[in-house]
């Protein structure tokens, strides 16, 4: 008579099982069956055929054995314990991560993370911030566009304009970081002696007329601007993707141009069409590098001028241009809320009338805040519109 046991753990008695029947439960870690005084060859059975079913017996024994090594379980549990130790490491890291390195106009910056009390001053940055809902302190009110949540916030102090800026709302605000740039890029020493315990960066680029490549100052001026802004308001995901739009866009523009057409661009405040020059300055000049576009008209001495250079509109009309960009001054100041709109301005214009951009409607006006919201977003919605309307 035959019976099969199974030991469930080498330190426990043998159990039998009638019938062949093992638990669903049990964990075997080695059967045998032999008979109950000495092992046997069933009856009949040839001894050749008993010699091969014992070593196969032996052999499945030892298979198993091999395979519940207790050192196994051991390696197996140590590389577990390990693996949730860097895990855990590797978390706490992340939240002990208090500060980080930011690279700005003067160099290293250590910056806290998620900084309490906030001055932005740099309007390339107000949009993003607000659309990430960072709160602020203070900002300068009189050159942002009258529709930012931060005017219409009468919580957030108001430190005026880059002329003359209220400099002490800043070091009454007792910030830990304070952001500046463009404007009040010439601030930068009086500010950081006011505020001798915050952090200040300057997002301020070159796309001056002494810059060798305004265009690429200005596109990588953005983009990293942008990262940094992620990395200290903790919004890496969101910066990434603005600057992946960025890129795209960028690319859209580049292809939808012809490489042939001529481009005029100007700027329009207070009534009169200012010339703004190819190559540096404000919003059009440093396109004209970004994308290759032919100028229609250079002109010698060229300036940066907010307003645009003072060339005649009979001048910018005798380039006969095959596009004009057109920049809105006015649009974008709260104070000039009475002003012509630059679309009439440029429809009223006798000179500008056979030339091939006005008689063809190949015109682009930049959108109506950019004056004041040179922000990552209003370039990517201008790029935008540029693309598109190359195209066709």
């Amino acid at each position: 008579m035959f019976f099969l046991f199974y030991i469930p753990n080498p330190s426990q008695d043998f159990h039998i099982i009638n019938d062949y029947t093992v638990p669903q439960n049990a964990q075997m870690k080695m059967i045998i069956i032999f008979e109950t005084n000495h092992i046997v060859r069933g009856i009949g059975m040839k001894k050749s055929m008993f010699l091969k079913l014992v070593g196969i017996l032996a052999v499945l024994t030892l298979m198993l054995v091999a395979c519940s090594d207790p050192n196994n379980e051991v390696k197996e549990s140590n590389e577990a314990s390990q693996e949730s130790k860097s895990t855990e490491t590797n978390a706490s890291e992340e939240a002990a991560k208090t500060t980080v390195e930011i690279t700005d106009a003067h160099g290293t910056v250590t910056v806290p993370v998620n900084p309490k009390n906030v001055v932005a001053l740099d309007n390339r940055t107000f949009e993003t911030l607000a659309d990430w809902n960072i709160d602020l302190v203070a900002v300068p009110k009189d050159v942002m566009p009258s529709d930012s949540p931060y005017v219409k916030d009468d919580s957030v102090q108001n430190v005026g304009n880059h002329r003359e800026p209220n400099l002490e709302i800043i070091a009454a605000a007792n910030p830990e970081l304070v952001i500046i740039g463009q404007r009040f890029a010439g601030y930068y020493e009086d500010i950081k002696k006011i505020v001798p315990n915050a952090a200040v960066i300057d997002l301020n680029v070159d796309v001056s007329e002494e810059a060798a490549t305004p265009g690429e100052n200005l596109t990588n001026g953005l983009k990293n601007s942008t990262i940094a802004l992620g990395q200290i308001f903790d919004k890496n995901e969101e910066a990434n993707q603005l600057v992946a739009d960025f890129d795209k866009v960028i690319e859209n523009a580049k292809s939808a141009y012809n490489g042939t057409d001529t481009i005029m661009s100007v700027i329009v405040a207070g009534g009169n069409i200012g010339f703004s020059a190819p190559h540096s300055g404000r919003v059009w000049g440093p396109m004209y590098e970004i994308f290759g576009w032919v100028p229609a008209l250079e002109v010698a001495d060229a300036t940066s001028d907010h307003q645009g250079d003072e060339v005649s509109v009979e001048a910018i009309a005798q380039s006969n241009p095959d596009w004009l960009f057109v920049l809105d001054r006015d649009a974008a100041t709260s104070s000039a809320t009475d002003s012509v709109p630059a679309q009439d301005v440029i429809d009223h214009s006798p000179a500008l009338q056979n030339t091939t951009s006005v008689s063809k409607g190949q015109i682009v006006y930049a959108p109506a805040d950019t004056y004041t919201n040179e922000s990552i977003q209003t370039y990517i919605e201008l790029f935008e519109n540029l693309a598109n309307t190359l195209a066709k």
